[in-house]
């Protein structure tokens, strides 16, 4: 059974759930990179920034509540930019240089939304992607990807219209619930 992501967070309180893990590793390890990496994490201390996104995440997630008011990646970026300063302080980079810091310059909330929603997309459809059959897939990806009508698909495919619509209400119905709660 596929759980929606409210419900993954929700999950993760739980530590010993490793399928709840797993899946949160599988949509977010990208993203984390993506933003240390504008933050201006060397490559060589990426893994282990992100390393320790996950120990706090391990720790914290157990009290966590979701709340829909809030975004889930603003709080998710905050601790990844907090792992990074509390590096730099540990290496005893000053104060006043942190405060001038070029860490992930926010010109525009809505550039770091549209990113996350499409990080969020492209991670979800291609974890979900071998769970259909690959004509369901490709009926989908084919009418709303490529623009092709449900009457191109099915004549290409030998099948029925109706079969394409079908085809494609379940692959955006279950995309809509790997999704829901974490692009609000």
């Amino acid at each position: 059974m596929h759980t929606t992501p409210a419900s993954l967070l929700l999950r993760l309180r739980q530590p010993a759930d490793q399928e709840a893990w797993t899946r949160f590793v599988q949509l977010y390890t990208p993203l984390l990179y993506a933003w240390v990496g504008r933050a201006g994490v060397p490559p060589s201390e990426a893994d282990d920034l992100v390393q320790d996104v996950f120990v706090v995440l391990v720790q914290k997630m157990p009290a966590f509540e979701y709340d829909r008011t809030k975004t889930f990646r603003g709080w998710l970026r905050t601790v990844a930019l907090n792992k990074w300063r509390d590096r730099k302080r540990r290496r005893g980079i000053a104060a006043g240089e942190l405060a001038d810091d070029p860490v992930l310059p926010d010109p525009a909330e809505a550039f770091w939304d549209q990113e996350y929603r499409e990080h969020m997309l492209r991670r979800a459809l291609d974890i979900m992607r071998v769970d259909f059959p690959q004509k369901t897939w490709q009926a989908c990806w084919q009418t709303v990807m490529e623009g092709k009508t449900a009457a191109e698909v099915a004549a290409a495919q030998g099948t029925t219209v109706g079969a394409v619509h079908a085809a494609k209400f379940r692959v955006l119905m279950r995309l809509r619930q790997e999704l829901a709660g974490l692009l609000d």
